[in-house]
């Protein structure tokens, strides 16, 4: 499959050929959509809580006669139809991670990087490299090959400057070729990779790791 290969400064570029899987048909899609749904669910935290009734300090004493009041019957201050009171069936702690088998986070990895590819979403730099880390230096160069949205860059990994450079660019997310998965490759409007990056995705691609 051909990519665009940039120069440096994204003033010129060539296309050239390189080993990206191919795939046919739906194969992977499944794979892909499970995996994004699994990275979402493996980021929350779970950390939300509520009280219930027996949870919420007080309300141990009845507020008023059970009778003669001319009142609703109440047996406690902490009910959860009083404001103060316990939360019916609110959150709780609780792990939402979800299981992945290798291989099928392996398929659908290959399954995002053919799809970005061949719909032209993915470019190849020769390197980010700038003279000085100065964040206009970096969006001049991004600005060539990708004007609009959201862009994702991928090193392998990134020189300091670079990075020191590009990390303030509001539009920009940086991230690091071994760490790079599908969820990445979804959800970018572009994604540019260096060369060196490049191999060491097509090195996991070929092994099967992911």
């Amino acid at each position: 499959m051909k990519l665009q290969v940039y120069n440096s400064d994204g003033t010129s570029s060539t296309e050239k050929d390189f080993g990206l899987p191919v795939f046919e048909g739906d194969k992977g899609l499944q794979a892909l959509k499970e995996v994004i749904v699994a990275i979402n669910a493996n980021n929350r935290q779970g950390t939300r809580s509520t009280k219930t009734r027996g949870e919420v300090s007080g309300g141990g004493k009845k507020p008023w006669n059970q009778k003669g009041s001319g009142r609703a019957r109440a047996g406690s201050s902490r009910s959860p139809l009083w404001s103060g009171g316990g939360v019916v069936f609110g959150p709780k702690p609780r792990d939402f991670s979800k299981k992945i088998n290798a291989k099928v986070r392996a398929l659908a990895f290959s399954r995002a990087l053919f799809d970005r590819a061949s719909a032209g979403e993915i470019a190849v730099i020769e390197q980010f490299s700038v003279a000085q880390p100065k964040t206009k230096l970096v969006g001049q160069v991004v600005g060539r090959i990708a004007p609009k949205g959201k862009i994702l860059l991928v090193d392998a990994p990134f020189a300091p400057a670079a990075m020191q450079a590009a990390r303030n660019l509001a539009r920009v997310s940086l991230q690091d070729a071994a760490k790079l998965n599908s969820h990445d490759l979804a959800q970018y409007k572009k994604i540019i990779v260096s060369a060196k990056a490049l191999d060491a995705i097509l090195v996991r691609v070929n092994g099967g790791k992911n």
